[in-house]
Order: structure tokens, then C-alpha cells, then sequence
């Protein structure tokens, strides 16, 4: 079901806009979604989380410093469909 992500706007803070390759989009907050830890932890800081970017060969988000983002997961929860790493993610057990 992978789908690639073809578009991320930052909207403040740690929100973005996305856009799947099939036309689903939404926005998410993900401030209470990510533990900010680890090769997290920069992403705390909110400009630097503005500077996120659509891997070229992986269709995620991924920013400078390594960090990127399971693209199944965040369509599964724009989508309203569900799956077992969604579930990890939004109990905070899995960040990929």
C-alpha cells in the first residue's frame, strides 16, 4: 500500500500539510506524535522541523540531519485506513 508523498508544507510549529501521489491529503500535527529523541531531538525545535523534504527515492519526509518518517503510516492516518505500525506510532512505540 506504500504511497509516496509529493507534496509537505510546513504550517507552523510542528504541523505540516501533505499530499499523497493519489490525491490524499490532510494535515497533521505532530507535535504530540514524535518523540522528540535521538536523531528526533533537532526537530524539536520548530524551525528547524519547517526545513523538512520529500526524499527523493524513499517519497518521505526526511530532513537534514537523517531523520525521516514511515510514508505507510502517515497515510494510513490521512487516509482513515488502519495498520499495525500506525497503531505503534500513535502509541508513541514507533517512530519507523
Amino acid at each position: 500500500m506504500l504511497k509516496d508523498i509529493v507534496e509537505a508544507k510546513p504550517l507552523g510549529g510542528h504541523r505540516l500539510y501533505l499530499r499523497f501521489e493519489d490525491g490524499v491529503a490532510g494535515e497533521l500535527d505532530f507535535a504530540r506524535r514524535l518523540r522528540f529523541e535521538g536523531v528526533f531531538a533537532p526537530l524539536r525545535d520548530p524551525a528547524v522541523f519547517a526545513h523538512v523534504r520529500i526524499h527523493p527515492e524513499l517519497g518521505t519526509l526526511a530532513w537534514l540531519n537523517g531523520a525521516d518518517l514511515d510514508p505507510d503510516v502517515l497515510y494510513a492516518e490521512l487516509s482513515g485506513t488502519s495498520n499495525e505500525r500506525q497503531a505503534k506510532w500513535l502509541s508513541g512505540t514507533s517512530q519507523r
